[in-house]
This record gives C-alpha cells, structure tokens and sequence, in this order.
C-alpha cells in the first residue's frame, strides 16, 4: 500500500512538473486539483498551509509545495518521491536542451545568439540590481555592507553564505549601537 502511494506521489508530481508551464504559482491550481480533489491526500485548509509555508521558505514554490505535500501524504519517503517528481521533468528537458546545443555550438549563428542572450541577461541583472538600489534603504551602513559585500564576492575567493551571515551581523550590530546611542542622548 505504502509502495503504490509513493508511486502515486511521484506520477502525480511528475505529471505536474512536465505539463505546467509558467513557473510555481502556475502550478498551484494544479497542485490543488490533483492532491485535494482528485487524491485526496490533503484538504483546502492543508493546500492554504502547505502554499504559505512553502512561500515563506527558501527555494521555489512548486518543488517546496510538493515536497510539503509528500511528506504530509506518506513521510520522509513521500517527500522525496513527491520532489523528485516534479524536479524530474525539467532536469531531463535542460539535459535535452544542453546536449542539443552542444552539437551546434560550434556554428557561428548558435554562438552569436549566446552572444546576445549573455548580453540580455547582464542587462537584466543591471536593472535588477537598479531596482533594489532604489528601494535600499541609503545611508553609510548600507554603502558599506554593499562595498565590503562587493569586494568579498567579486575579488576574494569566500562562501557568499559567509558575506551573507557577515552582512547581516554587521547590520544588527551597527543598528544596536545606534540605538544604544540614540537612548542615551
């Protein structure tokens, strides 16, 4: 019984991760449909949970989402089945995609159109990084967790999770003391 669940769990979320399209919030209404209404695996309420939880946790929503639903359905083992099924269909699709391209890379049209997406993507990280500019909040604690953030990544061989530990210790440190200043003024 435990055996055909887990297979279940898998197909179900193989099924969804092959056929949506749009990225995890498209996936919800399916993940919805097929684990409420059609397994019933889990209630309305559950799905509500089970989608702000995965949320407001690190990673994306759809592989979080399943990996909640599995483990919610059948344990430790629904959570992997349930992942991996829905992390399977686009692993094997970039598989595909790379080997493709692999065996055209060498012709100058394939190159130049890598060219250009490299080109559109750095465009796209600048204005990412305008974005979050404009709505950082300005001041010298902020330029300085930025330049020393830069530097570190940029031109120091360390762990980005290091800088970003650093960056926030140093933040809470710096707004402590300000506000141990500003108390006793």
């Amino acid at each position: 019984m435990k055996g055909k669940r887990l297979w279940q769990l898998f197909l179900t979320f193989f099924k969804i991760g092959g056929f949506t399209f749009g990225g995890g919030y498209a996936m919800i209404p399916l993940i919805q449909r097929e684990t409420v209404e059609n397994h019933k695996w889990v209630t309305d309420d559950d799905i509500l949970e089970i989608i702000a939880i995965a949320e407001s946790t690190p990673g994306p929503i759809a592989i979080n989402s399943a990996t909640f639903v599995g483990y919610r359905t059948a344990g430790v083992l629904g959570a992997m089945c349930a992942t991996l099924g829905v992390v399977l269909p686009s692993f094997v699709i970039i598989l595909a995609i790379s080997f493709v391209l692999r065996q055209f890379q060498e012709i100058k049209a394939v190159q130049y159109a890598f060219n250009g997406i490299r080109a559109g993507v750095l465009a796209l990280l600048f204005k990412a990084l305008w974005t979050m500019y404009k709505k950082a909040p300005k001041g010298w604690v902020s330029y300085v967790v930025m330049a020393g953030a830069f530097l570190l990544t940029a031109f120091v061989e360390i762990n980005v999770i290091y800088v970003i530990i650093g960056c926030a210790v140093f933040g809470l440190v710096t707004s402590l003391l300000m506000k141990k200043k500003e108390a006793e003024k």
